[in-house]
Formats: C-alpha cells, sequence, structure tokens
C-alpha cells in the first residue's frame, strides 16, 4: 500500500510540472529526489520520500499561511532535529489537489 501512495505521488508529482512547463519549470532533482525547478535552475519544490511535497513559499505570505493550515501540513525539517526551515511547507499527498496552486506561488515568490 505504501508503494502506490508514493506512486501517486510522483505522479501528481509529475503532473504538476507538466502543467508548469510553459512557465519555464523543469522537472529535475536535488538530493536524490524528484524537484521543480525554475528558468534560473532555482529549486522551488520538491518530493518527499514520503510521498509529501515540499514548497518554498517565503514565511509571513498568505501563501504560506494557507499552506500550513492544510490539513497535517508543516514547516520542513530536513534534519528532522527541530531545525526548521521556515520559508518552506510540506504537504501532505493528501492535499495533491493543492499542489499546482502552491508550486505556482512558490514560482512566483521572489529568492
Amino acid at each position: 500500500m505504501g508503494d502506490r501512495l508514493t506512486m501517486s505521488a510522483e505522479e501528481d508529482f509529475k503532473q504538476v510540472g507538466a502543467e508548469l512547463a510553459d512557465l519555464g519549470v523543469a522537472v529535475s532533482s536535488m538530493m536524490g529526489r524528484p524537484a521543480l525547478k525554475d528558468r534560473n535552475g532555482k529549486v522551488f519544490a520538491s518530493l518527499q520520500r514520503d510521498g509529501a511535497m515540499v514548497f518554498r513559499l517565503v514565511r509571513d505570505t498568505p501563501e504560506h499561511a494557507a499552506a500550513l493550515k492544510l490539513p497535517g501540513a508543516s514547516l520542513f525539517d530536513p534534519s528532522r532535529q527541530g531545525r526548521e526551515v521556515k520559508d518552506w511547507v510540506v504537504v501532505p499527498h493528501s492535499s495533491a489537489d493543492q499542489w499546482t496552486d502552491l508550486a505556482e506561488a512558490a514560482l512566483s515568490r521572489p529568492r
């Protein structure tokens, strides 16, 4: 069952990349995980091993606040040691219907 969720998350991730391709988005990888990069090669979203997607939404923006209100969403803690990266929000696969909008918001945010 876990493999099926991951596969479905990978398909949803690829769909997000396809939907944003006209904006210059490329599907790539970062640290061995699928990632979305902008025209300048900067990663703004990535798929995690658990099937969640993480987005660079910039703290204190409406998009960041809205993403954190989604069920199961949290700040990104890549070390899992309480060192959150506050500009990045993890959104579980259960909210995959929001991924394209979040990716578009992450793409449009200044870095």
